[in-house]
């Protein structure tokens, strides 16, 4: 069965409407408009954590509802409610239709059609039993504390949903997108003395739970998380000042989506808040430097077949050899701008409009060996992984913070530190890269994206990169 017909069945046929009569009031409420669509969304989630050997929580949740928008120049009528029905999809069409009032707009034309699927349309939370996911769980506790007498705490949480849309246009034309996904985490706290640090690993995607529960994957897992406890165990004051950063490849790309993504969304540009405004076509990267948007990669955490207008996603160049060529755009935006929408209009939920949002973003390889990469530094520190990090969009200055960072000393690695924070300006760092590594990594699907109170699962990635001149902060000199 056809996710347009499979959704039809959960909003139509459960719900007790008449397909005809809502694309009617869809007509009616678009009249005048630009643009606009009827979002309807059906969401199961669930979470359950596991703390020191309990559970300490454990959620289910099931929402449905719509949401209505008219969109008129640049203003947007929208009106959203949890009651899936006629009746409350008619009262929605009235105030929305205010937006239109006089406007004598004409509507833009429905996105292409497409019969691409990314990932399949299972529900992972009906797959497995409650039992299960905790048996799993305690299994986890069980292993990493058997790994090592220094484990003095153990979470693990297990998350999924399932997600099913509709969009549903003026003059019929509709999509539909089912979309699972899931995520394993697991934190492992070591002690030594009066001492202790923590490591922290997941992985996750569109699919059901056998990829991340599966022995050889929740085991990496642990084992990961652990590995990084105990480097940080060992590790020294970061030093601070002016240096060498030698990013590691793959989540390091975090850097990546925060100090530079969000300034290439179309909304930011359009309206000139960005530090990217007015620098198209300009060289705002060194050379080799290219950065792509792809919500095309198979079941992959950011990816979509539709974005939640309907518009097939798709893989954008944003940064090409150093250049800046494009920008991540929703249909408003690109109307506005007098582009073409990217496959970017994303929302958290049928409560919220669309905006113009990154999908799985990273940087392209390049030539070095990562070992080149790391012999090529006199003095400065390798970053493999990051924690917590805030980004003005209007200047581009970015604070984040490793979580996993060691020294690098006449070419060679060394000891592991422990408070390294990158200073930076995203748009000058992208002009310090000196040399990209040939070893393009992509997150472990771990990624969430938030901006204007909404989040959406999104992935990064990158090759391991050397940035000349960045300032580190640290907790001593030298």
């Amino acid at each position: 069965m056809s996710d347009l017909a499979r959704t039809d069945e959960l909003f139509y046929d459960r719900a007790g409407m008449d397909r005809a009569r809502v694309g009617r009031l869809v007509d009616e409420a678009l009249a005048g408009a630009e643009d606009g669509e009827l979002f309807l969304e059906l969401r199961q989630s669930e979470s359950l954590v596991l703390d020191d050997g309990r559970i300490k929580s454990a959620s289910f949740d099931a929402a449905q509802g719509f949401g209505l928008r008219a969109v008129a120049g640049e203003a947007q009528g929208y009106a959203h409610a949890s009651e899936l029905s006629e009746a409350a999809i008619a009262r929605a069409a009235t105030t929305v239709r205010a937006v239109a009032r006089g406007y004598g707009g004409s509507m833009a034309g429905p996105p292409a059609r497409t019969n691409r699927a990314l990932y399949g349309d299972e529900n992972p939370l009906a797959l497995l039993s409650y039992e299960s996911k905790v048996g799993l769980l305690a299994e986890i506790d069980a292993h990493a504390r058997g790994r090592d007498p220094r484990v003095r705490q153990v979470i693990a949480s297990l998350a999924g949903s399932w997600q099913a849309v509709q969009i549903v246009r003026a003059g019929g034309a509709r999509a539909a997108d089912i979309r699972p996904l899931v995520r394993l985490n697991v934190t492992v706290v070591v002690g030594e003395g009066g001492r202790q640090e923590t490591g922290t690993h997941g992985r996750g995607g569109r699919f059901a739970y056998d990829p991340v529960i599966a022995p050889d994957a929740w085991r990496a897992t642990v084992e990961e998380a652990l590995r990084q406890a105990l480097v940080n165990l060992a590790s020294v004051p970061a030093p601070a000042g002016e240096m060498t950063v030698v990013l590691g490849p793959g989540w390091p790309g975090i850097l990546l989506h925060e100090a530079v993504g969000h300034g290439l969304e179309g909304d930011f540009n359009r309206k000139k808040t960005s530090a990217f405004a007015g620098l198209m076509g300009t060289r705002i990267a060194a050379p080799g430097v290219t950065v792509v948007d792809d919500g095309t990669i198979e079941k992959r955490r950011g990816s979509l077949s539709i974005d939640d207008e309907g518009t097939p996603s798709r893989r954008n160049v944003l940064i090409e050899d150093g250049i800046l060529v494009g920008f991540l755009q929703d249909r408003l935006n690109a109307r506005l701008m007098g582009v073409a929408p990217t496959g970017n209009g994303r929302r958290e939920s049928y409560a919220h409009t669309p905006l113009p949002r990154m999908t799985n973003t990273f940087m392209l390889a390049g030539p070095h060996a990562p070992e080149e990469i790391l012999r090529s530094v006199k003095r400065g520190i390798y970053a493999v992984s990051f924690g917590g990090g805030q980004v003005d969009i209007t200047s581009g200055k970015f604070v984040f913070s490793a979580s996993e960072a060691y020294l690098i000393e006449d070419g060679r690695v060394g000891a592991p530190i422990k408070g390294a924070t990158l200073i930076g300006n995203g748009p000058d760092a992208l002009t310090r890269v000196s040399m990209v590594g040939n070893d393009l990594g992509l997150d472990p699907g771990i990624g969430t994206c938030g901006k204007d109170g909404q989040g959406v699962p999104v992935g990064v990635g990158q090759p391991t990169l050397r940035i000349d001149r960045l300032t580190v902060g640290g907790t001593r000199t030298g």
